[in-house]
C-alpha cells in the first residue's frame, strides 16, 4: 500500500513537472519576439518613421497620362488620377500616388502605404 501511494505521487510530481514544461514553452513562444528580432523592428521603425522635403523632392515624378493606365487610384486619397496630375513614383516598390497626397504620407512615415515598403532615396537617380 505504502509503495502505492510514493508511485503515485512520484508520477503526480512527473506529471505537474511536465506540463510546468509545456506552459513555459508556450508562454516563450507565444511572446513571438526574441530579442533579437525586437531590436531589428525597432530599428526599422527608427530608420522609417518619416523622410525630410529635399529627400521627398528628390523622388521620381511624372504628370499622369490616361493612355498609359486607365482606371488606376490613389492609395492615399482614393480619388482617380486625371490626365495633368502630378504622381509620383516611389522607386523601391514602384507604386504611384499624387504627389501631394504622397508627400504628405511620407513626412509622417517614410514607408509605402500600399506594401510597407521602405522608401529609400539612396537609390534615386537625379
Amino acid at each position: 500500500m505504502v509503495t502505492e501511494i510514493v508511485t503515485c505521487v512520484i508520477l503526480m510530481l512527473v506529471g505537474i513537472a511536465f506540463l510546468v514544461i509545456i506552459l513555459v514553452c508556450l508562454v516563450e513562444r507565444g511572446s513571438g519576439m526574441t530579442q533579437e528580432s525586437a531590436a531589428e523592428s525597432t530599428t526599422l521603425i527608427q530608420r522609417s518613421s518619416s523622410m525630410s522635403e529635399d529627400d521627398i523632392k528628390n523622388l521620381p515624378w511624372y504628370d499622369y497620362q490616361e493612355d498609359v493606365e486607365k482606371g488606376v487610384e490613389c492609395a492615399v486619397c482614393l480619388e482617380g488620377f486625371k490626365p495633368g496630375d502630378k504622381c509620383r513614383l516611389l522607386p523601391n516598390c514602384r507604386h504611384t500616388f499624387h504627389a501631394n497626397c504622397i508627400d504628405s504620407w511620407l513626412i509622417k512615415t517614410a514607408v509605402c502605404p500600399v506594401c510597407r515598403t521602405c522608401v529609400d532615396t539612396i537609390n534615386v537617380q537625379n
